[in-house]
């Protein structure tokens, strides 16, 4: 354990939400989280309970359906909401008013900056972006500072991503998309106009990847267990931050998303499940 980090808050229980709670659990921290689902956390606290009870985790995990008690006694709190700037920002507001002052304060976007987030919060100083991967199977995390994160700040929350069995990619500057998330941007961009400009199937494409990297899964069925809202709302960020018309997602993409069609938690995306 991170000398001063017992108590680790999660807001927002969803796919990478889930893996952040389940992977923190496995070492000995208390974790407490809050989704706006409470049926869903219900189950997800029933499950780590019962596995707290076989000892195959260490730490203790209870549910909590309102957000101020998730974070009242927390040391770190990690923000895993929807990729919305102003959804963000109030979290972050409401996180700053009821958590204890020395808490740190950490958004798990895969695109948005902690400085754009910032000035919603007090504590300017205690303030980070630590931007998970698929945990199962890349377990990374993209660090980084906001404009006012303090050298403390930013080593406890390098130190506690070593803890849990995290491999930290450090930020040196404020860069938009990260580390290897702006390497799997740019992937996932020339992926989504080859489908969209009809120039290949998406099967193709996912067998050119398995191929050459060797691994299990292609691009499409990646951005299937991501889930389309949220690859549509990652795009959309870098189109907001660029205006170039070229980083805008495909019409096609948002019409999915549109229709329901949100990949492996709706069992249909682009593939069907």
């Amino acid at each position: 354990m991170v000398k001063e980090i017992n108590v680790v808050a999660v807001i927002g229980a969803g796919f990478m939400g889930d893996q952040i709670i389940r992977k923190t659990a496995l070492k000995d921290y208390t974790v407490r989280f809050y989704d706006v689902n409470p049926k869903g956390c219900e189950k997800l606290a029933n499950s780590l309970t019962r596995k707290k009870k076989r000892n195959q985790i260490e730490g203790e995990v209870t549910f909590h359906e309102k957000l101020n008690e998730a974070v009242a006694d927390a040391d770190l709190i990690i923000e895993a909401v929807p990729e919305k700037l102003e959804l963000k920002k109030d979290i972050f507001s409401q996180i700053d008013k009821t958590s204890p002052p020395n808490a740190i304060i950490a958004t798990n976007s895969s695109s948005i900056a902690v400085s754009r987030i910032e000035n919603a919060v007090e504590r300017k100083d205690k303030v980070l972006n630590i931007h998970f991967y698929n945990l199962t199977s890349i377990p990374m995390a993209d660090i980084m500072k906001g404009s006012k994160t303090s050298d403390d700040t930013f080593e406890k929350g390098k130190k506690w991503l070593e803890s849990i069995e995290i491999t930290p990619l450090i930020v040196k500057k404020e860069c938009f998309g990260f580390v290897f998330n702006r390497v799997w941007r740019a992937v996932k961009k020339e992926c989504l106009e080859i489908w969209a400009g009809g120039y290949a199937d998406i099967e193709e494409v996912d067998k050119a990847w398995k191929i050459y990297t060797k691994m299990g899964v292609g691009p499409f069925k990646i951005m299937d267990a991501i889930g389309l809202d949220v690859v549509y709302d990652i795009e959309m960020s870098y189109y907001k931050e660029s205006g170039d018309p070229r980083d805008k997602p495909p019409q096609l993409l948002k019409e999915k998303v549109e229709r329901g069609e949100l990949g492996l938690k709706t069992q249909k995306g682009f593939y069907s499940y």
